[in-house]
Order: structure tokens, then C-alpha cells, then sequence
């Protein structure tokens, strides 16, 4: 047996994992964003992989991120169900800050079998079928996306949701066995939209028609004065626990501080 098949090895390495992620935690809890991103940098090995969606988080991140040329490669997950106005800033951003956002797609086999069982828009019918559509559109893509990581920068937020509010700064995330940094984990939506307009972010132009989060475009809708800043996804689902599986643990619950719980 090989050291790469040996399973004392890889348990060892992913509880040496699971100790920097809770020392980078607790190091990203006093400094500031720019300190986070160099401690990722300096603290860990490995290929470092950003997603972006290209909302207002993750343009700010890929701002700090290109400015303080943070070795990472930029990872998006197009759906086949996106905005337009999403393309459009996918090559804005690319223009602007001179990178290449590599895109990963849907199984072609896995959407044609998706929608032959639940039709186009069988999302409608009830949560897990809505489940199902982003288990084929985002969580395999996402797998690819992350192949060989190290480490996983995300633009997540405590604030966006109640349900994200006791997540991590850092965590472990033990099934794909990597380390996921939340570098704006504290950051107000204001502070994000305050940045990028001192700093001339380019940020897609629905956030200022009242799409706050956006996702795909039929599972998206503007909010309304007073809903929560996640009310428009999956509007016509359960608020209490909204995601599409990117960051939920086997068993459906999202990955928190070094375990899923």
C-alpha cells in the first residue's frame, strides 16, 4: 500500500487540516481583510481556488484579491440558467482586473436526464426536486471546480441569513477535505456596497433593481422593502434553511466551524 492509499496518512492530513483551519479562525477573527487574505497566502499549501458568483461580496473579493495579487484561480459555475447581465459582468470582470474566471458546466448526460424526469422547470414542484436541479447544475460542477484545492475562498457572509450566522471564518470542510476561508464573514451588505463604489467595482446592475442575492434567473426574484436580503431565492420555499447544497454537509446541514453540526 502506497502512503497516497494509506488511510493513517490521509486521516493525519486532514486532522492537520482541521487544526490550521481553527488557528486561521481564530487569527482571521482580529485582523482585517486584506491581513486575512495574506494569512492564506503565507499559512497554507496547496492550489487556493475563489468561487465567484459575481455578486457584490465576490466582486469585492476578487477586487482585494487582484490587488494584492493573491495566487488563486478564479472558478465560476454557470448553470445554462443564468441572467444575461451576469455574462456581461463575467467579461467586465475579466477586462478590468486583467484574469481569467474558468467556467465549469453541468454535465450534459445529468441535465438531460433532470429534465426528462421533472420537466424544465420542475424546481417549481417542490423542494426536492428544486434539490435535484441544483445537484446537477451546481454541486457536480462545483467538485470539478475543486478538484485539488487546498483551499476555498468564498464570499459568504454571516449576515446573509440567519442559518449562515453561525458558520465560520475558517472551517475544515471534511468531505471535500479542504480548508474554506470566509474572508467578509463579518462584513455588512452596507460595508460591501460602501467598498465597491469608493473603489469602483464593477457589481451587476439587477443588485440596484432590488435582486440583492442572485442566483439563477427563474429561482430569483427582487425583494421587497423590509425582507430579509435572501427572501428572493427560492421564494416560494421554507425560509428557514435556503441553499442550494454548495455549502451544506451530507445530511443537509451547512458546514460550520471545522465540522458540520
Amino acid at each position: 500500500m502506497t502512503p497516497l492509499q494509506n488511510p493513517s496518512s490521509s486521516m493525519a492530513k486532514a486532522l492537520a487540516r482541521a487544526d490550521l483551519a481553527r488557528s486561521l479562525d481564530v487569527a482571521f477573527a482580529s485582523g482585517d481583510t486584506h491581513q486575512r487574505l495574506r494569512l492564506l497566502r503565507d499559512g497554507t499549501d496547496g492550489p487556493t481556488v475563489f468561487t465567484t458568483s459575481f455578486g457584490l461580496e465576490d466582486q469585492v473579493l476578487t477586487h482585494l484579491i487582484a490587488a494584492a495579487a493573491i495566487p488563486v484561480r478564479f472558478a465560476t459555475l454557470d448553470t445554462g440558467r443564468m441572467f444575461a447581465e451576469i455574462y456581461a459582468l463575467w467579461a467586465e470582470t475579466e477586462a478590468r482586473y486583467g484574469i481569467r474566471v474558468q467556467g465549469f458546466y453541468p454535465d450534459t448526460v445529468g441535465v438531460e436526464h433532470l429534465v426528462a424526469r421533472q420537466g424544465i422547470d420542475g424546481f417549481y414542484d417542490g423542494k426536492p426536486q428544486r434539490e435535484a436541479c441544483c445537484g446537477v447544475r451546481k454541486v457536480e460542477p462545483l467538485g470539478r471546480a475543486l478538484a485539488g484545492a487546498s483551499v476555498w475562498i468564498t464570499g459568504l457572509r454571516g449576515s446573509q441569513s440567519a442559518a449562515r450566522l453561525g458558520m465560520a471564518f475558517v472551517s475544515h470542510d471534511p468531505a471535500r477535505d479542504l480548508i474554506k476561508a470566509n474572508p467578509l464573514f463579518d462584513w455588512t451588505r452596507e460595508q460591501a456596497a460602501d467598498f465597491a463604489a469608493a473603489e469602483m467595482i464593477p457589481i451587476n446592475p439587477l443588485h440596484g433593481r432590488g435582486f440583492l442575492s442572485i442566483g439563477c434567473a427563474p429561482c430569483t426574484r427582487a425583494i421587497e422593502p423590509g425582507e430579509p436580503e435572501r427572501a428572493g431565492r427560492w421564494w416560494w420555499e421554507d425560509e428557514t434553511l435556503k441553499e442550494c447544497g454548495l455549502h451544506v454537509a451530507p445530511g443537509g446541514r451547512l458546514v460550520r466551524g471545522g465540522a458540520s453540526a
